[in-house]
């Protein structure tokens, strides 16, 4: 192999023209001959037994070459690169422009890192969320253990939200009976959610032994079946239950945890959501660091380098779900998305992940930042610690220099976060109404509308999150349908 030609071009790309010699080539063709001789007849050979020369003199010298062609390329091409110095960072375009008996001339383009370059990356203004810890926090915190040691007692009256009521109903629709629409001895907590609108609340009030016709209209977005259907479920209460909590003291607190009072307890739960807190608010200050370096980064990205990224994104995203014994196309099933929606989510993620990167070497470049000896042998450490493996058996498994360039990173972020300015607080809404008072009305109802978009900010930004409801493993008809939504991350690297 040698290299006929290297030039660069525009976009980032490198044009090599590579010469695979009658050598290499032959061997090639020799390799692809033994591997499909077994199957090849030639009239006075047994299968099998055909001398190469007798195959081509047969079927033409040029039977061979496609898959030797295939057969050989990858080690050229590889071999190619090294004797260039170059670094792919996308799969290449490939042009054979002759082949022959004297070998094949492979034309290959190639996409390069782009050149990066920065500015104004120190002093970036992002603030940092503020942890908080409120006892109608750790309340909440408490919730699940008061709902485990909680039990359901019967009582003799009208049903009320909250109770579980254990009721038999079957669904008729247009008078007939509907599949999945009937059960016995159902166990309903009211005002949970999980049957369809408007069924639980046609409960209240009922008392044990009681019967009913619920009207019901099901959902636009339900089963194609009994989407948008008007329905009649006819309902027995068998048996009303109230929910009876545990006294909340010191026995309670042993009995759940491995506290002996109500205050260690609560000192516990409330220590570890702050932690909780502070690692989310800390990944998102870190995120939010990123996005306003990226905005930063003087750069023409190849489109080629985020297609590329976003291919290994899917295979590693793919087989991370086929080794949690998930398939793919049942994944893509639960989480009602098709293929084309998530490879649309891994190219937005590949674009963030390719631009943070380029913009964070360009960092580390401009900083000079250096990776010691010592850097990466505290990182193979940490790698071998954390999958139980050798430091050894690390060293083989990972490539050392990629291992330094995202150590640089790493390093060149801790250095942009760390001269970080915090954002100007603009004054409350309340602090501003009260030093414009003398500007009359029209001053106040801009500070109330301030209010209302901080508000709204809030809630755009995912702070307010309700819990999501757990649903039963399966449900009958009546039970709530909706759409899944779809996953934000494919394959996060």
């Amino acid at each position: 192999m040698n290299i006929k030609s290297n030039e660069k071009k525009e976009n980032s790309v490198i044009e090599l023209v590579i010469q695979v010699s009658a050598e290499e080539f032959d061997a090639a063709i020799n390799k692809v001959y033994n591997r499909q001789k077994k199957n090849i007849m030639i009239p006075g050979f047994r299968k099998g037994k055909a001398p190469r020369k007798m195959v081509e003199r047969m079927y033409g010298a040029e039977i061979f070459y496609e898959d030797a062609m295939e057969e050989s390329y990858p080690a050229a091409y590889e071999q190619a690169l090294k004797e260039a110095g170059i670094k792919s960072v996308a799969y290449p375009k490939l042009e054979i422009l002759e082949v022959g008996k004297d070998g094949y001339t492979l034309k290959a383009d190639v996409t390069v890192k782009p050149e990066a370059k920065i500015k104004g990356y120190k002093g970036l203004s992002v603030a940092k969320p503020e942890v908080k810890v409120t006892a109608a926090d750790v309340k909440a915190e408490l919730k699940p253990y008061i709902d485990r040691a909680s039990r359901l007692v019967s009582v003799e009256r009208k049903a009320k939200k909250g109770d579980t009521v254990e009721i038999n109903f079957e669904g008729f629709k247009d008078g007939v009976p509907f599949e999945g629409g009937k059960a016995e001895n159902y166990s309903l907590e009211l005002g949970s959610g999980s049957f369809v609108p408007g069924f639980e609340d046609q409960l209240i009030g009922m008392k044990a032994g009681e019967e009913k016709d619920l009207d019901i209209t099901f959902p636009e977005d339900y089963t194609p079946e009994l989407a948008g259907a008007a329905v009649v479920f006819k309902v027995k209460v068998n048996e009303v239950k109230e929910k009876q909590e545990p006294t909340l003291d010191d026995e309670f607190a042993k009995d759940v945890s491995e506290f002996d009072t109500l205050d260690e307890f609560k000192k516990d739960l409330g220590e570890k959501l702050r932690q909780r807190r502070q690692d989310q608010a800390d990944q998102d200050f870190e995120n939010a660091v990123v996005d306003a370096l990226i905005e930063k980064l003087e750069c023409d990205v190849p489109e080629a380098m985020v297609d590329y990224r976003a291919d290994r994104m899917m295979d590693d995203y793919g087989a991370r779900l086929q080794s949690s014994g998930i398939p793919m196309d049942d994944y893509l099933r639960i989480m009602g998305i098709t293929k084309e929606d998530l490879q649309a989510q891994a190219k937005t993620a590949a674009q963030r992940a390719v631009r943070s990167e380029l913009a964070l070497e360009a960092v580390a470049a401009a900083e000079k930042i250096e990776v010691t000896d010592a850097d990466v042998d505290a990182e193979v450490a940490r790698l071998a610690k954390e999958y139980s493996m050798p430091a050894e058996k690390v060293r083989e498994t990972v490539d050392v220099e990629d291992m330094m360039r995202e150590l640089a990173n790493q390093k060149a972020l801790e250095l942009v976060k760390n001269s970080v300015k915090k954002p100007v607080k603009k004054a409350s809404a309340k602090k501003a109404e009260e030093d414009t008072a003398e500007d009359g009305e029209a001053e106040k109802q801009l500070a109330k509308k301030s209010t209302k978009k901080t508000e709204a900010d809030e809630a755009a930004s995912g702070e307010k999150k309700k819990p999501a409801k757990k649903a039963p493993a399966k449900k009958p008809a009546a039970a709530k349908q909706s759409k899944a939504k779809k996953s934000e991350e494919p394959a996060a690297e």
